[in-house]
Order: structure tokens, then C-alpha cells, then sequence
């Protein structure tokens, strides 16, 4: 008789995949509560791990001309598309969705880094201005990125949600901390399979599993984080509080909608900052 062996889901760090320094893991059951996967519980010391790894990176990727990282994103969601079966499984067995319903939610995510790549050579033509000044000035105002965003995917998304959440942040140069929804965190996971393996470089997305109870603290606290997106918490307020402590810029819960196959341009601004440009008119 054969045994059946448990997948064990590692966390996403530097491109990499470690288990949590911890050593701990936990179960995640399907919608019928059966133990479908092992998945490694991320612990303080693997927020800052991410967070440094998530530094690294970063002025690499917000170096990088916006048409390469257009075409990174653009590679996702090829290499997403190519393993579409897997997703839908996954989706269908732990949230009892119908594989149309699953189908539907991975064409979703395809369809959300496909808007996201074609937003990234064009942030600045729409948002960025040149502003009339007295004097024989130039004086521009452009959209930079704001550095290491960590992020809270939503409780009750799969897959959707969670590209949702992090797509927005890398698009306009920043890297990301994001954790994972806690029961629904193997699409999650999955995906950092796919980042691995495209050419998006290593540490610009680093994805932690676990409990957000046991992570949120550490994370928006962390004085290297620019950025936090808070939509997976249950505690806003409380981390708020954290995050003014350190000057954070904060997206608060249910700011923007997780499941559309499109994003929202203004959640691409709120992780970016405005910088203004003087210069002088020549002669």
C-alpha cells in the first residue's frame, strides 16, 4: 500500500524557497476539511529576512527601464496561463468553487498582470505634469517608486486577490513583503513557483505563509518598509498606529477592489511618491 506524502509548500524569498527559520508548518484543508498540504508558518525572523532581501532588490528593479519591467510582467502571465490547470485545481479544492468558477478566477489573474505591464511605460504620461511656474524654470513633477512595500493579500481570495495586492506595487519599481492568505495561501505559493522560473529578478517579490496575527506587528513595525498595504488584517487600526510610528505610507482595508481582472491606477500612485524637478530654461 502505498503512503501518501504531503506536499510541503516552502516560503518565497530571494527567489529562493526556505523553509521557515522557525522549523514549524501548519496544515491547510480543502472545503470538505480534508489535509490537503503541509505549509511552512513564517516567523519574525523570516519578515526580516524578506525585508532585507526585499531591500536588496529594489533599486535593481526601479533601475530598470519601465519597458523590461512591462515585459516581466508580461512573462508572468504567460508562464501563468501555462500552468492554468494546476491553479484551478487548487482553487476549486480549497475554496469548493466549480472549476468553471476557478477557471474564471485564474483568467481573472492572467487578465490583472497583462493591465499591470501595460501600465508600467505609462504612469508618467498620465500622472506626472509639468507645472507653470514663474520664472525662467522647468519644473516637473514625476511618480518614483516608494521603496519595500509590505502587503497583506486577502483573507478570503485564492489567487486573485493576492495578485492584486502585489502587482500594484512592483509595476512602478518597488519590491514587496507580501503574506499570504492564511487558509487559501497554496495559489499563493504556487506562484512564487512561477516568479522563480520567469525573469523577474529575485527578491523584488518575497512571500511569506503563516498567521497574520503572528507576522503584522513585525512587518509594519519593520523601519525599512516604505509602504504597507493592510488589506488582509483584522487589526488595521492597531497597525496603523505602528506604521505612523515609523512614517509609513498606509492602504488601508477595502481602499481598492482585490477580485477585477483590472486594477485601479491610483492604487499604483499610492505606493509612489510625487518628486519635483527644477531646472532652468537654456537660451
Amino acid at each position: 500500500m502505498r503512503l501518501d506524502v504531503k506536499k510541503t509548500y516552502k516560503l518565497f524569498i530571494a527567489g529562493k524557497f526556505p523553509r521557515s527559520e522557525s522549523g514549524r508548518s501548519y496544515q491547510v484543508k480543502d472545503s470538505k476539511a480534508n489535509h490537503v498540504a503541509n505549509v511552512a508558518l513564517a516567523s519574525r525572523k523570516d519578515v526580516r529576512d524578506a525585508v532585507q532581501a526585499a531591500r536588496a532588490a529594489q533599486p535593481g528593479w526601479a533601475g530598470a527601464s519601465a519597458y523590461n519591467r512591462g515585459q516581466v510582467l508580461y512573462r508572468i502571465a504567460e508562464m501563468l496561463e501555462g500552468r492554468r490547470e494546476q491553479f484551478i485545481t487548487e482553487i476549486s479544492s480549497l475554496t469548493g468553487k466549480t472549476q468553471k468558477q476557478a477557471d474564471a478566477e485564474v483568467s481573472a489573474a492572467i487578465d490583472s498582470w497583462v493591465w499591470h505591464a501595460g501600465w508600467t511605460d505609462k504612469i508618467d504620461s498620465v500622472a506626472g505634469s509639468m507645472n507653470p511656474v514663474a520664472g525662467p524654470y522647468f519644473n516637473i513633477s514625476t511618480n518614483q517608486p516608494t521603496g519595500v512595500v509590505g502587503a497583506f493579500a486577502p483573507q478570503g481570495s485564492a489567487l486573485v486577490g493576492f495578485v492584486n495586492t502585489i502587482a500594484p506595487a512592483i509595476v512602478s519599481g518597488n519590491t514587496v513583503v507580501v503574506v499570504t492568505s492564511e487558509n487559501l495561501s497554496l495559489p499563493a505559493l504556487t506562484l512564487g513557483e512561477v516568479l522563480a522560473t520567469s525573469d523577474l529578478p529575485g527578491g523584488v517579490v518575497n512571500i511569506l505563509s503563516g498567521k497574520e496575527s503572528e507576522l503584522a506587528s513585525w512587518l509594519v513595525g519593520h523601519m525599512d518598509v516604505n509602504a504597507v498595504d493592510l488589506e488582509g488584517t483584522s487589526n488595521p487600526t492597531e497597525l496603523e498606529i505602528s506604521a505612523a510610528n515609523t512614517v509609513k505610507r498606509v492602504i488601508r482595508p477595502g481602499t481598492y477592489l482585490r477580485e477585477g481582472s483590472k486594477g485601479n491606477l491610483q492604487h499604483i500612485l499610492d505606493l509612489m511618491e510625487v518628486k519635483t524637478v527644477w531646472h532652468p530654461k537654456g537660451h
